[in-house]
């Protein structure tokens, strides 16, 4: 199938002109090298893809860079022999609309190391649902179960549970045969996130910790928020339970954290940082995507479908914290 000579991109600069975003037409030539081109089917929206898109976080260290730190899609042209012409196949993270051009376009030019096919088990629609977020949520239990986490300790609580990390998470978790509590500021949500598997929703006060110890309360868990939500829920972990931190959707600070849950109970704190992740790990987690770990609620959690037109709308509604579950985006 020939690639026009131009097509639409959601790409963003900052140059003696300012920091903008926007839908321009780009050609492929315009793109990033790369030994894969795919022609893009679904992308997603993250977290840090309103950062970058609206330039309220420091996401991108060059421009100008097509956006969309995800992509699935289809093989139009391979010089790597892995891929053929019209494999399915995903790319998360990698370092898409950072220093590479992303997925916020009809068609990506990718370095075929990063290019994962798409594994049995999962369409490419599911695999976007999935996204960064899912395979964050899910890099969150692979890293705690390396550390010995296990039913047996108590839930895992998961905080900003109605995102998308957040939901994909609860899911995820439950699947794999741990209790989840569910912590929210958005009460009226509590019928949805039950659905995905949460035994318990609690409001956001009931993780509120006035001592750098407090009663035993979870197994561990998993935060995306910061700040005093993570420090809280640090300090109601059991001994060796394992919390990790994959977010800052209120605060990056940990201002008030003390070293008495590391040092009295043996809590762990993992960081969660997917980009980088290593290749065999990466393979592992979207085996277990596909297989073990694959939620059965992905329609449910996908709540919307937006075109590149649509893209600064859903980032101001996800930095003002409106969002919920998983939006995808149609590039073509």
């Amino acid at each position: 199938m020939p690639i026009p000579a131009s097509f639409p991109a959601f790409r963003i600069h900052n140059d003696a002109a300012g920091y903008r975003s926007g839908i321009e037409r780009v050609s492929l030539d315009d793109l990033c090298p790369g030994e894969v081109v795919v022609q893009v089917a679904w992308s997603s929206v993250n977290y840090k893809d309103a950062l970058a898109g609206t330039g309220k976080g420091k996401i991108l260290r060059s421009f100008p860079l097509v956006g969309g730190i995800d992509v699935a899609g289809h093989v139009l042209a391979s010089s790597d022999p892995k891929f053929k012409e019209g494999d399915p196949v995903l790319v998360t993270g990698c370092g898409l609309s950072e220093t590479r051009d992303g997925g916020y376009a009809a068609y990506a030019r990718l370095p075929a190391e990063w290019v994962v096919a798409l594994p049995r088990g999962l369409d490419l629609r599911e695999s976007m649902v999935l996204g960064t977020a899912g395979f964050t949520a899910a890099l969150a239990l692979y890293r705690m179960r390396e550390n010995r986490q296990h039913p047996g300790l108590g839930p895992l609580a998961v905080t900003g549970a109605t995102g998308g990390v957040g939901s994909l998470a609860v899911a995820i978790f439950a699947k794999a045969g741990y209790e989840v509590h569910a912590i929210s500021g958005k009460a009226d949500q509590a019928p949805y996130l039950k659905s995905l598997g949460a035994s318990e929703v609690l409001g956001r006060d009931a993780l509120e910790a006035k001592r750098p110890l407090e009663s035993v309360r979870f197994g561990g868990g998993l935060d995306n928020v910061g700040g005093p939500m993570l420090v809280s829920l640090l300090a109601q972990t059991a001994p060796y339970g394992n919390v990790a931190a994959a977010g800052l959707a209120a605060t990056p600070s940990l201002d008030a954290l003390t070293v008495m849950p590391f040092i009295l109970r043996g809590v762990s704190l993992l960081g969660i940082g997917s980009a980088g992740t290593a290749r065999d790990v990466r393979d592992d987690i979207w085996a277990l995507l596909a297989d073990a770990w694959k939620p059965s609620q992905l329609d449910a959690i996908c709540t919307r479908e937006a075109t590149l037109e649509e893209l600064p709308s859903v980032f101001d509604t996800m930095l003002a914290g409106g969002s919920l579950g998983r939006t995808l985006v149609r590039p073509g």
